[in-house]
């Protein structure tokens, strides 16, 4: 049986992480929720639901993913797959099966969550979200011919390859520079249609003007420095 383990950024996910954390699927070795300077009790409900809890003081979505992975490096048994999902209950973490069911069976080693339109509950992605996303993909296809629809963060990635990705960026471009170094090195990929909700609490990309800008001048400086590379 593959060993896999799940990095979950948070900060200030309290209401929510606890549905995330009870929701994965046992076949899971272990889980790992990485605070990012939460101010609320994210700690202790991700805790009291079974999860490994890391700190990172760094604010940052790459910089508590870079954590986590640093967490795994120094384990003595590595594991064969890691899964990423966000710690804010906008997926369905019991589709984890699904997600990393092409690298188990169809000799994938990288998998996106793909949030599709019909699968999307009303209102689950912003305007900046889904233009966002419309944009970067859009782009891959024209730079790199890659068949991305989707930068979603519920992704799963088999762990010697996301070594060899050499990951750092701290912030909002963590999730396309993964999908880049992924086309760059030619990683066997897929996406997997899964469902979509709205969040508890507040986005801290989308649902801010700042976070939202912040976000595409970051994810769009990753696919033009990758372009001209």
């Amino acid at each position: 049986m593959a060993d896999i383990k799940v990095i979950i950024p948070a900060y200030n996910e309290g209401d929510s992480i606890g549905h995330v954390v009870s929701k994965i699927p046992k076949s899971v070795s272990e889980i790992i929720v990485v605070n990012n300077n939460s101010t609320d009790d994210t700690v202790t409900n991700a805790q009291n639901a079974g999860a490994t809890v890391l700190t990172e003081n760094k604010r940052g979505y790459g910089y508590a993913c870079l954590k986590g992975m640093d967490y795994i490096a120094k384990q003595s048994k590595q594991p064969d797959i890691i899964v990423f999902i966000d710690g804010d209950y906008s997926d369905y973490p019991e589709e984890l099966d699904k997600i990393v069911a092409p690298i188990l069976n169809q000799k994938m080693d990288f998998v996106i969550g793909a949030r599709k339109k019909e699968l999307r509950e009303a209102g689950s992605m912003t305007f900046p979200q889904i233009f966002g996303n419309e944009l970067a993909t859009f782009l891959m296809r024209i730079f790199f011919r890659a068949k991305f629809t989707d930068l979603g963060p519920f992704r799963a990635i088999r762990y010697e390859k996301l070594k060899e990705l050499q990951m750092e960026d701290k912030t909002y471009g963590w999730t396309v520079e993964m999908q880049l170094k992924a086309l760059r090195k030619k990683l066997a990929y897929t996406e997997v249609p899964v469902r979509y909700k709205k969040r508890i609490g507040v986005s801290k990309v989308s649902g801010t003007v700042k976070g939202a800008i912040f976000a595409g001048v970051k994810i769009l400086g990753w696919i033009f420095k990758y372009s001209i590379k």
